[in-house]
């Protein structure tokens, strides 16, 4: 009899851990590594969100919570959805998890059976394919193009959906490509979505509130109310509000579908911390006045990236639309030979390469589900990321 589970062989780790890992490896040793590869912003988080953690500390607010969250919390949550979003919720219809991926994880252990299908656009971020394998459900991946900008064509969403299917997984803005869907090209896949009632839409909008230029956000139930009992939407905290270790995720959908994951989470880890709820309710019911701010300089760094990639020897790199990644082309690198004198047969080889020669820290686009690409997370100073593009430069120019 084998100790461990036969569901761990159906799983890998996750590679943006374990590159930033290696990273701190590697400056523990004293290299000179600038790390691209986490996806959290360099701001601190507010002090209004901060103060609202110490007085609830202060208050004696470091009880057990409800499972699902804070009532006040909840509301808030429902406030944002009707505020934001133009979606109508009540307090009873959210959840509050430790962070965005135990909602994800709660929603597939509630719903996913042997055979069920989940629908995944790649570039995916790594962990959604793992965690319906993990749930015991099957990953069924469709490839976008960089051409199109890496978003997914409704007539290839069509193809994959089978009587099988029973979740689609949408992440806009996406990590890690960047990419955004307007309402136009949501209202195209929300037709599909249409013609096929047995499936479910497991919406991920983490990355909401960081689009630029004049581009407009929209949520899939909101450009198809008819979509909207048997929709999941999920968001958070941690990067608008530069809150990653805070963990608050949450979601809002059916009363059925929240209960069953206020079940799964009530045998799990119950409520999150009592103190990061308190610090989230201020976040949504607080000022909002620095996330413009913050917002128009993620930009000026997308732009600085975006256009010293596109200046490197063999490197394509598309202007994304939102979150704060960019997902280029190392395609004009394969085949050609590293400083080290290894050939570059794959993007895994690229940026193990790139590491090593210039102490640059990405993560390889395979891991995502399509290279040959690789991804940069433009979350820290422009002093660093103008560093870092002039290594890349310079490492892309001495591949031979």
């Amino acid at each position: 009899m084998a100790f461990l589970a036969d569901a761990l062989s159906r799983v890998k780790p996750s590679a943006t851990i374990a590159v930033s890992q290696k990273a701190r490896e590697l400056k523990a040793k004293g290299r000179d590594v600038i790390g691209l590869g986490a996806g959290e912003p360099d701001f601190d988080t507010p002090d209004n969100i901060k103060k609202a953690a110490i007085d609830a500390i202060n208050r004696g607010e470091t009880k057990y919570t409800p499972v699902s969250g804070i009532p006040e919390l909840r509301e808030a949550i429902a406030k944002k959805f009707k505020r934001e979003n133009n979606l109508d919720y009540t307090a009873a219809q959210t959840i509050v998890g430790t962070g965005g991926k135990q909602i994800l994880f709660n929603a597939f252990m509630a719903t996913l059976n042997a055979g069920d299908e989940v629908v995944i656009p790649a570039p995916y971020w790594v962990s959604y394919p793992e965690m319906v394998a993990l749930c015991g459900g099957t990953p069924v991946t469709v490839s976008t193009k960089q051409e199109n900008n890496f978003k997914l064509k409704a007539e290839d969403l069509d193809k994959a959906i089978t009587p099988k299917t029973k979740w689609f997984i949408f992440n806009s803005p996406s990590n890690p490509s960047g990419a955004a869907y307007s309402h136009a090209e949501l209202k195209a896949l929300t037709d599909v979505l249409m013609k096929h009632p047995h499936v479910w839409i497991l919406t991920d909008d983490m990355y909401e509130h960081l689009t630029y230029g004049d581009f407009k956000f929209a949520t899939p139930v909101e450009v198809e109310p008819s979509l909207y009992d048997r929709t999941l939407t999920m968001n958070g905290v941690s990067k608008a509000y530069a809150m990653t270790g805070w963990r608050i995720g949450y979601a809002a959908g059916p009363l059925q579908l929240i209960k069953a994951m206020d079940m799964i989470q009530g045998q799990q880890t119950s409520g999150a911390t009592s103190i990061a709820q308190w610090a989230a309710v201020e976040a949504l019911n607080g000022t909002q006045d620095f996330i413009p701010e913050n917002k128009k300089i993620f930009e000026g760094r997308r732009d600085l990236v975006v256009s010293m990639l596109n200046q490197a020897k063999g490197i394509s790199c598309p202007t994304p639309e939102g979150a704060f990644y960019v997902y280029p082309s190392c395609a004009g690198l394969i085949g050609k030979t590293a400083p080290s004198g290894k050939v570059i047969e794959t993007d895994e080889d690229f940026v193990s390469e790139l590491l090593e020669s210039e102490g640059v820290a990405v993560v390889h686009g395979s891991a995502f589900g399509l290279g040959p690409n690789f991804r940069i997370s433009y979350a820290t100073s422009e002093a660093q990321l103008e560093e870092a593009c002039r290594r890349i430069q310079r490492f892309c120019a001495a591949c031979k």
